[in-house]
């Protein structure tokens, strides 16, 4: 019942404009979506170190770095793709 809704529901989309702007903002919103998750995981880096510091945690520490380094390197990918393309 659900299929025959949606088939019965949809709609022709029509592209208006440049196809490529459309494919540029679609991109722009995808590395949005990736820089959200970079920044996520690089708060979530910064909390694990604050909380080896407090607990005298070696091992925690060393995640904590790691999930700092890998944080900064997803928030970043759009410049270091563009770096890295030329």
């Amino acid at each position: 019942m659900l299929l025959m809704l949606g088939v019965a529901g949809a709609t022709t989309a029509y592209a208006e404009g440049d196809p490529m702007e459309t494919v540029n903002n679609f991109s722009n919103f995808i590395f949005g979506l990736i820089r959200a998750v970079g920044m996520i995981i690089l708060g979530f880096g910064i909390v694990q170190i604050g909380l080896s510091l407090k607990s005298h945690d070696p091992s925690q520490r060393a995640n904590g770095f790691l999930t700092l380094a890998g944080g900064v390197i997803i928030t970043f990918t759009k410049e270091i793709l563009a770096l890295i393309a030329g």
